[in-house]
């Protein structure tokens, strides 16, 4: 007989993190690990970048969080399946899912170098859609039940124009429309999905950006060296408290929920 209790009263508890490597996903399975939370790890990552992922793993480890990370395209859905016919074979429970990819073209729709149609297809693939695919896998596989928290990664640039930024524009608002979707139809499952606006923080998928260090200038006082972006700072308490259902007392850890209200650059 399944067993049905809240996903985040159950132990082992696992987050699974899409985009674990670097960025907010780094931070994210960091903060969750000091919650509590053993880590799946999905990313992908040239030799060059896997040393910084094993630092990563074993830094989870120390806490004594177990960990579990593959390299590999998390669009690709042949992979996606792989990933979780492992995992439901181990029957984990999977209580939170984080989708932080950043993975797309920086292209201009008019010029000389423009947009082409697999430029775009690949971008809302990952970037958006992908959100869908997995979420539908971790329920149907019976990995998240009721009480799982599903969350993703938005910015400012799904209603915002940007240089180059057109294409992940576009993916981001397809995302937050996703995420609205998701949640609807997850509702009666137990089951809640959310966007997050993290705010302009200086991650390796910013500096990709062209024109990134004006952003980073006019914003200096919200990347990610904040309190709230700092996991050693975080206050998890207030994180779970906040984000998972849970009762405890503390702080929000602002490195999961946007700031009431925007700063205006100085």
């Amino acid at each position: 007989m399944p067993d049905t209790t809240h996903a985040q009263v159950r132990t082992p508890k696992w987050a699974l993190i899409l985009g674990a490597s670097s960025g907010f996903g780094e931070g994210a399975a960091r903060a969750l690990a000091q919650a509590g939370y053993d880590i799946v790890g999905v990313h992908l990552d040239r030799k060059a970048g896997l040393e910084h992922v094993a630092q990563i793993r074993r830094d989870i480890e120390k806490l004594g969080r177990k960990t579990q990370y593959f390299n590999i395209n998390a669009a690709d859905e042949a992979k996606r399946n792989e990933v979780l016919a492992e995992l439901t074979k181990q029957e984990l429970n999977v209580a939170v899912m984080l989708h932080s990819l950043a993975f797309g073209t920086l292209k201009p729709y008019i010029g000389d170098e423009v947009l082409n149609k697999a430029n775009i297809d690949m971008t809302l693939d990952v970037m958006a859609h992908s959100l869908v695919y997995w979420a539908q896998g971790v329920v149907k596989s019976g990995l998240m039940g009721e009480g799982g928290r599903i969350f993703s990664m938005t910015s400012s640039g799904s209603t915002r124009v940007f240089a180059t930024y057109g294409a992940v524009s576009a993916a981001k608002a397809a995302l937050e429309s996703h995420t609205r979707q998701l949640a609807l139809e997850l509702a009666p499952h137990g089951i809640t999905v959310n966007s997050l606006r993290g705010g302009v923080t200086d991650t390796p998928a910013l500096r990709k950006i062209p024109g990134n260090e004006k952003l980073r200038r006019r914003n200096r006082g919200t990347l990610a060296t904040r309190r709230g972006l700092d996991h050693r700072e975080c206050d998890q308490r207030g994180w779970r408290r906040r984000n998972l259902g849970l009762s405890a007392r503390g702080r929000r850890c602002g490195s999961t929920a946007p700031p009431k209200s925007p700063r205006r650059a100085r």
